[in-house]
């Protein structure tokens, strides 16, 4: 396919970076974690390469349920030892690439288009994805008195999270393999896509403003409590029901001058994941008391357990899956065909999984040579 224009890029990349960013009280990205006591730094404990601390970025979905399960259960803490986890709340992956790339925080779980997109426009030298975290979680769900069927989605409105998003790319890929020609940047065509924070999807669907979304969760669980109903679980689209929704990323100039200090929050990663999949039902109430801390307000049972049922932890990157989601970004004329060489360095995973016994995981020709 040939290449989208540079000024078509522009134009897609600009009204992503247009969006509104949440305020870091003294750097302006994000919104700062609460300390709720939960993770103490040990008796006896030294800094971690000489750091007095490491800054994480995450988002409070539970897509992101590796790093709000390290946080509350003190996983990164314990790793990194007397240099302090500070952690940092997004919504949107434009505000916390903006912010790595500021060196608001060091190192951030985020979506794979935010990572494309980041690395990309930085020709390469911004970030690198460093590690995987998680599979599936998203779901287009529907007004069920509106849309019996998936043909029946043509000519209604669904949200997505933003233009340019990781579920926006895939919800324009899924339509345009429909037969639908939905124009990316207006949204409009034979289906209507209309970009709604997921904060307030919710209240768009009860309103009417959309006829259905194609949202990560627990976003489409809080639709289906509102009457809402699971059309299709993006996870039947991808062989072996597996694709990225979360990965980690850092700064490059962080992994070059603090190695050890990557190390330890890969480390705690694996571990973080590892506890999880052996303890779900505490990892899940975890990850709820974390969301709790960081936005005053727990999920309920009857959206916490669906949304949870959805997700896959993993410490495999699941790289094969980011380039096909490149290719639907291409495709959707969001993107240029970007060149993803050396967009991951798993040299550290690959590391703490090898200490493990572990098998290592592939960068699909897409990592540091």
């Amino acid at each position: 396919m040939p290449a989208i224009s540079s000024s078509l890029l522009r134009r897609g990349t600009a009204a992503i970076a247009a969006l509104p960013l949440l305020t870091l009280a003294a750097c302006g990205y994000g919104s700062e974690a609460k300390d709720d006591g939960t993770a103490k730094i040990a008796a006896g404990a030294e800094k971690t390469d000489g750091l007095d601390s490491v800054k994480i970025g995450y988002f409070g979905n539970l897509t992101h349920a590796t790093a709000l399960v390290g946080v509350q259960k003190g996983f990164f803490q314990k790793e990194l030892g007397a240099t302090t986890v500070k952690p940092a709340i997004f919504n949107a992956g434009p505000s916390e690439i903006e912010a790595l790339n500021a060196g608001s925080i060091d190192i951030g779980w985020i979506g794979p288009s935010p990572a494309i997109n980041g690395y990309t426009k930085s020709n390469g030298k911004s970030l690198k994805i460093i590690g995987g975290s998680a599979s599936g979680g998203v779901k287009l769900v529907v007004n069920p008195a509106k849309i019996k069927s998936l043909k029946d989605v043509a000519g209604k409105k669904i949200a997505t999270p933003q233009l340019g998003n990781t579920q926006d790319v895939a919800f324009l890929n899924w339509a345009a393999e429909q037969g639908w020609k939905v124009d990316a940047q207006s949204g409009k065509g034979d289906v209507t896509v209309v970009r709604t924070d997921n904060k307030i999807t919710p209240d768009a669907y009860k309103s009417g403003s959309v006829d259905g979304a194609w949202v990560p969760e627990p976003t489409a669980s809080k639709l289906v409590a509102e009457g809402a109903k699971v059309l299709l679980d993006e996870s039947t689209l991808w062989p072996d029901k597996k694709f990225v929704i979360t990965n980690i990323i850092v700064r490059q100039d962080f992994l070059k001058e603090h190695p050890k200090a990557v190390e330890a929050v890969l480390k705690a990663s694996v571990e973080t994941n590892k506890w999880i999949n052996a303890h779900p039902d505490e990892a899940k109430a975890a990850a709820n008391q974390r969301l709790e801390t960081d936005s005053g307000k727990a999920l309920p049972a009857k959206i916490l357990d669906p949304a949870w049922k959805s997700i896959q932890f993993t410490d495999d990157p699941l790289a094969a899956t980011l380039d096909t989601e490149a290719e639907h970004a291409v495709k959707a004329g969001l993107l240029e065909k970007p060149d993803l060489k050396g967009i991951y360095d798993l040299t550290i995973l690959n590391k703490v999984l090898k200490a493990e016994g572990r098998p290592a995981v592939d960068a699909v020709g897409l990592g540091t040579s």
